[in-house]
């Protein structure tokens, strides 16, 4: 299995995970799969949160803003840090738009590894390019 094949069979995995472990709205899970931008990030979910991440392994990435279950089936957007807001959405697909609408400038396929491993990725890549 090539390098490509590996990180996406990661990243389904993770999927599945969300998908199995009930946490996040049905709807908001078919939405965020169904935009692709989002597909090939890491998701997570924490308190009843849907999270994504630009590594495959924990301590994830908290670089991308996330989404909360809140009142008469809404969500509201926040982050990426917590204690920021970005807004409220009335459905899960305005919920997906907010999220896509505040990616990190290059937010591309999940890395496999840790955040830390992500970042001396990044840094190398930055040197050589520079070089």
């Amino acid at each position: 299995m090539d390098k490509h094949a590996a990180r996406d069979a990661i990243v389904e995995a993770g999927w599945q995970a969300v998908r199995d472990d009930g946490r996040v709205r049905t709807e908001l899970l078919e939405a965020a799969y169904a935009e692709p931008r989002l597909r090939q990030l890491f998701p997570w979910t924490g308190m009843m949160e849907l999270h994504f991440s630009r590594c495959t392994e924990q301590r994830w990435t908290w670089d991308i803003p996330y989404i909360q279950p809140a009142t008469d089936n809404a969500y509201q957007i926040s982050g990426p840090l917590r204690g920021e807001t970005i807004g409220p959405a009335a459905t899960a697909q305005e919920a997906i738009a907010m999220v896509v609408q505040h990616l990190p400038a290059g937010c591309g396929p999940a890395f496999v590894g840790t955040p830390e491993e992500l970042a001396a990725h990044e840094a190398a890549t930055q040197q050589s390019s520079a070089g």
